[in-house]
């Protein structure tokens, strides 16, 4: 399937900073996380929980979030937008980052 530029042109997806990461109770693929965006801090919940050992070790990285997602809950939990990664081919979450710091809330496309 393929979309248009217009639709492409509509997603707002913008680095910024994890700033804080628990798991939620209940879910083994899913990890809640806090993230800076520059303009605004948001909840993310992102499911990348099978492949992080301490949930202490995401904070610090930056990652692309998709901002303008309908907000919706998770396991109980809101999430605010979705953290973009990739898949290998196991299928397991493999994160995407830039190659070094950008400002946070800066826009990808």
């Amino acid at each position: 399937m393929t979309i248009t530029y217009e639709d492409f042109a509509k997603m707002d997806i913008r680095i910024g900073t994890i700033i804080g990461a628990e798991k939620i109770e209940g879910a083994d693929k899913l990890l809640k996380l806090s993230v800076d965006l520059g303009i605004e801090k948001r909840q993310i919940v992102a499911g990348i929980a099978q492949i992080v050992t301490d949930p202490i070790e995401m904070v610090g990285k930056q990652v692309p979030i998709l901002c303008n997602l309908e907000p919706l809950i998770l396991r109980g939990v809101e999430s605010q937008g979705m953290m973009l990664a990739a898949a290998d081919e196991d299928g397991k979450p493999v994160l995407i980052h830039p190659e070094h710091n950008i400002p946070n809330s800066s826009q990808i496309g």
